[in-house]
């Protein structure tokens, strides 16, 4: 786990990206939209749904998911409590963010049909949250952190001169 705020920043700029494109092909997947994106729009939704998911994890979610982490009745020494409660509300907010994003891009291009803007965003909402509570937590989530461990942890360590 980031200790330091260049570790967070490095933390999230992997997790970020993990999720958006995992996230944006799933997407594009359950619209039906695979093989009629071409390659230009979808390298452009990956860039800008990066962007965003970052700039919304950074500054916004990542700091509340983790206030109200740490506001829970438990054992915060058992880490993997720490984990699971953080990625709860981080994939909520993410969700809620990223799904309003989707709404608009969706509406933008003409593609909600006649659902009601409401019920658009619920079953936006409801299919993201399906997908990514259990993508954060089983795949994703262990293996950004066993990357960052391995990368960034480790580099950490070596300029403060901790290993020798």
């Amino acid at each position: 786990m980031p200790k330091t705020k260049k570790e967070n920043v490095y933390f999230g700029l992997m997790m970020c990206f993990g999720m958006v494109v995992v996230m944006t092909f799933y997407n594009l997947f359950i619209n039906g939209l695979i093989g009629i994106v071409p390659i230009k729009g979808i390298l452009i939704q990956l860039i800008l749904g990066f962007i965003i998911a970052f700039l919304l994890e950074l500054f916004i979610v990542s700091p509340v998911a983790q206030k109200m982490a740490f506001s829970l009745p438990y054992d915060k020494s058992n880490k993997i409590f720490v984990i699971l409660s953080i990625s709860f509300f981080m994939v909520v907010g993410m969700v809620f963010f990223m799904s309003l994003y989707g709404l608009g891009t969706a509406y933008y291009f003409n593609s909600l049909g006649e659902e009601s803007l409401l019920n658009s965003y619920y079953s936006i909402a409801l299919r993201n949250f399906i997908f990514a509570f259990p993508l954060q937590l089983i795949i994703m989530g262990p293996f950004v952190r066993y990357i960052f461990s391995k990368f960034v942890k480790g580099q950490s360590l070596v300029e403060t001169g901790s290993v020798r």
